[in-house]
């Protein structure tokens, strides 16, 4: 579990300037995997409650930028943020009730990187949603 004197380290890390919101967002996106904006804004004014939408909506867009959280966003879903970066893991989503959950590559040294035809892009990045019913909702499709 990371603390607030590690969030503000991995700001100084990226040449970022460490401020109370974007150590706030840092905190929240690591505490609650795959929260949209709405539980972060939730979060983050649990510790600061008079912290603005534009100034997590900034935070967030910053610490996408710099590389310290992921944005991801299935199919007919609103983007949601994580702290687990830089290993190119992948998500199981639920059709039902939209869970998500990481799930690592199956394959490679880099995982999942090698196109079958690059078609010339120098590929850095892949992204892959298994889509299907988590646990739960299975159990209840089948009562």
């Amino acid at each position: 579990m990371s603390t607030p004197s590690d969030f503000r380290q991995m700001l100084r890390g990226a040449a970022l300037r460490v401020t109370r919101p974007r150590v706030a967002v840092l905190s929240a996106v690591h505490e609650h995997p795959h929260a949209d904006t709405d539980s972060i804004i939730a979060a983050v004014r649990r510790d600061l409650p008079k912290v603005s939408h534009q100034a997590v909506y900034d935070s967030l867009h910053t610490l996408t930028a710099a590389g310290l959280v992921r944005r991801i966003q299935p199919s007919g879903s609103v983007a949601r943020y994580e702290s687990r970066i830089g290993d190119n893991h992948h998500h199981l989503v639920c059709r039902s009730c939209g869970a998500i959950a990481d799930v690592d590559c199956a394959v490679g040294e880099a995982p999942c990187l090698t196109a079958s035809d690059d078609q010339g892009y120098a590929i850095d990045e892949a992204e892959v949603v298994y889509w299907g019913l988590c646990p739960d909702c299975s159990t209840v499709q089948r009562s």
